[in-house]
C-alpha cells in the first residue's frame, strides 16, 4: 500500500468492495463508516489499513475478523485501547465507556511549553473577548508574533474539539478567527485552552 501514489486508494476500493459484498453498507455522511443493522448491529470504521470492529455480539465479531483474515493479511490487536490519538476506556461493571485525549493533550502542552501555565476551568473566560483591536499594529509586535506557533496551536486543539472536547467549539471558533494576525492576547486565550 505504500510507495506509489495510487496503493492508497486501490487499497480503499479493494477493502470498500469487500465490505459491500458481505452485505455491509456504506454511511452517505462518512465513506469510511460501515454497518449491518440487523437484530444485532455491526459496525466498520475504517482509517487507512486499520479497522475498528464494533458490535455487542462477539461471535459476530469473530465471523467477521474471520472472512477479512482469509481475504487480507490482517493482525488482530485485541481490545480496542487506543486509536487516533484517543484513548478508549472500559468500564464493563455499569456497561459503559470513556473516550479521552488526555495522552495527546499533554503532548501538547508541552510541545508549546505550557506545562507549568495554571489551568482554567472554563474554556473562554467570559471578562475576554477576542477582537480585532488586539491584533498588532506595529511591526514590531507583528514580527515578535511570527514566532509564536499560533495556528499549529489552534489547529492541535482543533482536533480535540472535533474528536473528544466538543466544550472547546465556542472558544477555538473565536481564537481561529485571529490565525493571520494574532497577538498577545489571542496567545494567552489560547494557551488557556491546552492548559485545560
Amino acid at each position: 500500500m505504500y510507495g506509489l501514489k495510487q496503493s492508497p486508494r486501490q487499497w480503499y476500493k479493494k477493502i470498500d468492495n469487500f465490505v459491500l459484498g458481505i452485505r455491509f453498507v456504506r454511511s452517505q455522511y462518512d465513506n469510511y463508516f460501515y454497518f449491518i443493522l440487523s437484530n444485532v448491529p455491526v459496525y466498520l470504521l475504517l482509517y487507512v489499513d486499520d479497522i475498528l470492529l464494533i458490535s455487542k455480539s462477539k461471535s459476530k465479531i469473530s465471523e467477521l475478523k474471520q472472512m477479512l483474515n482469509t481475504n487480507f493479511d490482517m493482525k488482530d490487536l485485541g481490545p480496542t485501547k487506543k486509536i487516533l490519538g484517543m484513548t478508549i476506556e472500559r468500564y464493563r461493571g455499569n456497561f459503559s465507556l470513556k473516550v479521552h485525549q488526555n495522552n495527546y493533550l499533554m503532548k501538547a502542552v508541552k510541545k508549546f511549553g505550557m506545562h507549568n501555565c495554571k489551568p482554567v476551568s472554563v474554556p473562554l473566560a467570559g471578562h475576554f473577548v477576542p477582537t480585532k483591536s488586539q491584533s498588532p499594529t506595529s511591526n514590531s509586535e507583528v514580527i515578535k508574533m511570527e514566532n509564536v506557533p499560533y495556528a499549529n496551536a489552534i489547529g492541535t486543539i482543533m482536533y480535540v474539539m472535533i474528536s473528544t472536547r466538543l466544550d472547546l467549539a465556542f472558544a477555538i471558533s473565536a481564537l481561529s478567527r485571529f490565525m493571520s494576525n494574532p497577538s498577545k492576547p489571542h496567545w494567552d486565550a489560547n494557551i488557556s485552552q491546552e492548559g485545560r
